[in-house]
């Protein structure tokens, strides 16, 4: 359990700055993608959608999105020593705050007022769950392009974490996608805390930023003194304020799950690409789009070894990295479910020395004998949960101590199929538990090597 207070000096905000926070992969939506899509954003307190999620709001209100705000409670707790104001003028203060705050981001007359008690939502959780989910109905549409915005569940504030844990639990049982946006997770945390690294970015542009920096001076309650006696002081000092006039704002991102209604398998994918191939003979580009040349260059210099003496690649399509990642190996294995895609890359790769191309449907055809490299690039989300832990159990099994598991997925949502390329590398690094030798992201995709224990680089 976290223990802080306001009045902690805190982690400057140029700690933040030197971490590397900025870099952290985009928001994996273009306009378009948020354009359609529709926003249930829940606050605990006022101010906190404007500190999270402001220039969020703002920015989807100039692309058209439907956007719902749920505050659960009138923050009437934050001043409790005060010798000026009563818990009840307060509530009613910070409530004309906050409606003039959603008036400045362009969300007038767009939210509700829950009235549960401040300091107490961790017996509330029902009540804000039936509210989420009438929100949800009032927008209407498939549960799938539904975003919920809410607290990070590990924030810190006991009405932020029962708030996050309420909201994120909707959004598993009902299909939705979640953003959580962290606030005193930035106070208390520190750098070392490796969480953020997973984490997503929102680039504001200045009208957002504008508009976020005009809501956030509504709350005046919050960032100026009561009165000047004690127990009225400034609850947000400028120092704290800081992380939030940054250039983006930084959120937890999980995808939604599939909208199929169950989980696809390995012998489903067999069938889809089947299909795939037959109509085309190149159904990605691979030969002609720069993302995915571009992607294959990146690929092959993050291999950490010059080359390999036996490597599998799995779900090599019709063999257009697998030819690169020859270069690179003595004997080299690329399968792939397709017995359309393995024709096509059997004979893209005639002749190419120590290739060897076989329909195999994995896990549960897989190779024998050992390998120094597992390269697994755009299939992980093909395969249903329990296959893709098979999957690792796998390659664990067959790869050599020191040898390199490198993992390239795209990073939208896979229509139709349950994960997505975070969740992929995600629970691979959950389930092997392996040293991370490189990572870059960007917005369109992951690409990950893990490095299996017990020996030396490969090559």
């Amino acid at each position: 359990m976290v223990t802080f207070s306001h009045a902690d000096q805190g982690t400057a905000e140029e700690a933040w700055a030197r971490s590397g926070l900025a870099a952290v992969p985009e928001l994996p939506l273009d306009a378009a993608e948020l354009a359609g899509m529709r926003f249930v954003v829940v606050a605990a307190h006022p101010d906190d959608e404007t500190l999270g999620a402001g220039g969020l709001m703002a920015s989807l209100v100039a692309l058209g999105a439907e956007v719902e705000v749920l505050l659960c409670t009138a923050g009437e707790g934050s001043h409790p020593d005060s010798p000026t104001t009563t818990p009840g003028q307060l509530a009613a203060v910070r409530l004309a705050e906050f409606s003039a705050a959603l008036a400045a981001l362009g969300l007038a007359d767009r939210w509700t007022f829950l009235g549960l008690p401040d300091r107490g939502l961790g017996g509330h959780a029902e009540a804000i769950a039936t509210a989420v989910r009438d929100a949800a109905q009032r927008l209407a549409g498939a549960p799938d392009r539904l975003v919920l915005v809410a607290p990070y569940r590990a924030d810190g504030h006991g009405d932020h974490d029962a708030l996050g844990a309420a909201a994120a639990e909707v959004a598993r049982r009902d299909g939705h996608a979640l953003l959580e946006y962290p606030i005193w997770f930035w106070h208390w945390a520190t750098p070392r805390d490796r969480d953020w690294r997973q984490w997503v970015r929102f680039h504001l542009d200045d009208p957002a930023r504008t508009a976020k920096k005009r809501a956030m001076e509504e709350h005046a309650t919050q960032v100026q003194p009561l009165s000047p006696l004690p127990g009225d002081e400034t609850l947000l000092s400028g120092t704290f304020l800081e992380h939030f006039s940054r250039g983006y704002e930084v959120f937890a991102w999980t995808p939604a799950p599939t909208s199929s209604g169950r989980a696809h398998s390995s012998s489903d994918a067999e069938l889809v690409f089947d299909g795939v191939h037959d109509g085309t003979e190149d159904p990605w580009n691979y030969g002609t789009s720069w993302y995915e040349r571009r992607k294959r260059a990146l690929t092959l210099a993050a291999l950490p070894a010059e080359s390999y003496e036996r490597g599998l690649e799995v779900g090599c399509s019709i063999g257009t990295l697998t030819a690169e990642l020859a270069t690179r190996c003595r004997t080299l294995l690329a399968v792939d479910a397709s017995g359309t895609a393995v024709r096509r890359a059997s004979q893209r790769l005639e002749g190419t020395p120590g290739v060897q191309v076989e329909q195999r449907v994995l896990p549960g055809s897989w190779p024998g004998g050992v390998f120094d490299l597992v390269v697994v690039s755009e299939v992980g989300y093909y395969l249903a949960p329990e296959e893709l832990a098979q999957l690792w159990d796998r390659v664990e099994a067959t790869l050599e101590p020191g040898g390199t598991l490198l993992l390239c997925h795209w990073r939208h949502p896979i229509t139709g199929w349950e994960l997505d390329g975070d969740t992929v590398h995600t629970l691979a690094r959950e389930r092997l538990g392996w040293r991370t030798a490189g990572l870059y992201q960007e917005r369109d995709f992951v690409l990950e090597v893990l490095v299996a224990p017990g020996g030396g680089a490969a090559g």
